[in-house]
This record gives C-alpha cells, structure tokens and sequence, in this order.
C-alpha cells in the first residue's frame, strides 16, 4: 500500500472503529441519550445546531491558533535564553514548573475579574499560557544539549554566535520543537475552551457546551466534544505537514 494512502486509511479505519465500540458500549448498557449519546445521535444534533457550530468553531479556532502563535514566540525566547546561558536556566526552571503548575481553572476567574469584558484577549491568554511551557522546556533542552564539537569547531573559523545558532543549534533543536508543539496544540484547545466555559461569553465552542449543559441537551454536548477533537486533528496535522517540510530529515524511515 502506498505510504502516503496507508498514512489516511489507518487513522480512518481507527477512528471507524472506536465510533463503533462507542455505539455498541452505549446499545449494550441500554443507556438513554441523556445518560451517554451514541454516535447515531451526534448527527441530528450537528444539523440542528450547524450554523451555530461553523459560527464558534471559527471562534474557538481562531483564538486557539494565536494563543499559539504567541505560546511559539515567547516559548521559543525563554528557551533560547535557557538553552544558551545555565544561569538562567537554573533560575527559571523552578519558576516555569510552579507557573505550569498550577491548575488554569483557578486562573480564569482571576483573568477575567482583571480584564473584565475583554474576552477575546482573556481566552487567547489562556490558549498562551497553558500551551508555551512545553515549547520553552524543548527548545531549551535541544540548544543545552548541543555538542560543544560543533561550537568550537565553527567558532574556530571565525562563525559568529548567530552563525553557530542559524547552522548548528536550530536544525538540531526543530526535532525536539516540532514535538513540542504537537502537545502544545493539544493544551492551547483545552485553555480556550477552558475560559469559554468557565467564564462564558456566549462566544465559541465552549459556549455551546454550556449551552447544551444547561438545557440537558446531551447529544449537543457530545457533539461539541467531536467537533473539538476534529478541530484538534486538523491543527495537529497541519503541524505534521510544517515539520517533514523543515525537520523532515529527523523522520525515522521504515524499512
């Protein structure tokens, strides 16, 4: 089988599956739609429902995506001056852990009571703060890790510190970077839905979430978790396409 088609059908043929087990978990256990929605449910409600969900999508889509720009960005900066200098890493180390450890759900309320009415920004904060760390963490470990071979040998022949970076220290590090933000589009989702559902707005897929929530719309409920998982898959795949066409050299080849 082509590599190319194998890498669509597998995916497909699983996802086929796991709605399957889902439909037969729910038929076995007799369970009504306002206890679990099957799969067989989720269609009517994405009908009913599909001016509201192309409408939020687009706005949950869109915030997530430059919360990750700006997760990218400053990621990117912490761990360039954490890779290249130990004393800094030493002394932020300890405070990116504390920040990334604490719960976000008891960090929207504070946001919103700070920034009351700025919604937009409250939820692309969010989407930033909880997907960077794993960004800074990998860019910082892939620069701390470079072979000291290399520097000198291009420091030798008068490279300067950029020319060391540019041909040396970022190649290396787009491995470890990409990797970084596969999870980190995973988090920038879960951080705005995180503001759109606890401090709403009647904006995003958050929003139609507790929308059905609140009317016991059950399937609708569901629904919005499927359309946030399509969402999640489309931006992690776009992802995938950016890294085999800048660090697609890493990719292991089956033989």
């Amino acid at each position: 089988m082509n590599r190319t088609v194998k890498k669509i059908v597998v995916p497909t043929i699983a996802i086929i599956i796991f709605l399957a087990l889902w439909e037969l978990l729910v038929w076995a256990n007799g369970w009504p739609n306002y206890k679990m929605a099957s799969p067989s449910d989720l269609w009517p409600a994405f009908w009913k429902f599909r001016w509201l969900f192309l409408e939020y999508s687009w706005d949950t889509l869109w915030r997530t995506v430059v919360g990750l720009g700006l997760s990218i960005i400053v990621g990117t900066l912490i761990g360039m001056i954490m890779g290249f200098s130990r004393t800094m890493r030493d002394a932020l180390y300890p405070l990116l852990v504390g920040f990334n450890a604490v719960p976000k759900a008891t960090v929207v309320p504070i946001m919103a009571l700070i920034f009351v009415g700025q919604h937009d920004f409250n939820t692309v904060m969010m989407a930033f703060m909880i997907s960077f760390f794993p960004i800074a963490v990998s860019v910082s470990i892939g620069l701390s890790t470079l072979e000291p071979e290399y520097r000198d040998i291009l420091r030798s022949l008068g490279a300067s510190k950029f020319t060391v970076f540019w041909k040396i220290a970022l190649p290396k590090t787009l491995p470890e970077f990409f990797g970084a933000l596969k999870v980190a589009v995973t988090l920038a989702f879960i951080g705005t839905n995180l503001m759109e559902i606890v401090s709403p707005h009647g904006r995003g897929l958050g929003a139609l979430f507790d929308s059905g929530k609140i009317s016991s719309d059950y399937p609708l409920m569901f629904a919005v978790l499927i359309a946030l998982a399509i969402l999640g898959i489309l931006l992690f795949y776009i992802v995938v396409a950016l890294e085999r066409v800048f660090a697609g050299w890493a990719e292991r080849r089956e033989t």
